[in-house]
């Protein structure tokens, strides 16, 4: 298998993340690949049209893209059951979503800061990203942490790839303030050896 690569991208950390924990990583070859929404660059165009990575292509079948759906592939290929089997699925799932939506929100903030001019940034657009990460972070500490203190699966992993990221591209932000509880779970994931191998960077 070949995976499109970029090592900042946090949905390739999830994949990746994803092939330590199941002991596929020998099995991939790693294409690196770099572009932005308004320059595609080496982006793999051909493997998926909307021009994002991860893709994964795949000697039987078409390229898989999307991170959602390489990591459920991985795990079934794997047998690694970090999709639940039981009740507990849906909330997997539905935690697999909000870490994805704490990422889509914390892209367009750079992208907002990076790829527009300033003349043409709107900051109470870039503050609304930020409300929707701050509202999540707040049902994550209150809601869901029992949850991310069970067995590991997907949404552990999608989550402590999220909060990277924060940590990553907006720790100006302080995240951590005022959630004791998320944080200490962040810093003991964030520790695991295949988060610590697929770190970002600097």
């Amino acid at each position: 298998m070949r995976l499109y690569h970029s090592p900042t991208s946090p949905y390739v950390r999830k994949v990746m993340v994803v092939l330590h924990e199941t002991g596929l990583l020998a099995q991939v070859d790693l294409i690196a690949t770099a572009g932005t929404p308004v320059d595609p660059g080496s982006m793999p165009l051909g493997q998926n049209p909307l021009g994002k990575i991860p893709a994964l292509e795949r000697d039987d079948g078409p390229a898989l893209y999307d991170s959602r759906v390489i990591c459920r592939y991985l795990d079934a290929q794997a047998g690694a059951g970090l999709y639940p089997a039981d009740a507990r699925q849906w909330d997997s799932l539905t935690l697999e979503a909000t870490a994805d939506g704490i990422l889509d929100a914390a892209l367009l903030m750079v992208y907002e800061s990076r790829l527009r001019p300033a003349d043409l940034r709107y900051d109470p657009w870039v503050e609304g990203q930020w409300g929707k990460i701050d509202r999540a972070l707040d049902a994550l500490e209150t809601r869901w942490i029992d949850h991310l203190h069970g067995p590991l699966d997907i949404a552990q992993i999608a989550l402590a790839c999220a909060l990277g990221y924060l940590d990553f591209r907006h720790d100006a932000r302080g995240w951590r303030n005022g959630r004791p509880r998320l944080a200490a779970w962040a810093d003991a994931a964030l520790a695991r050896p295949a988060m610590v191998a697929t770190r970002p960077p600097v």
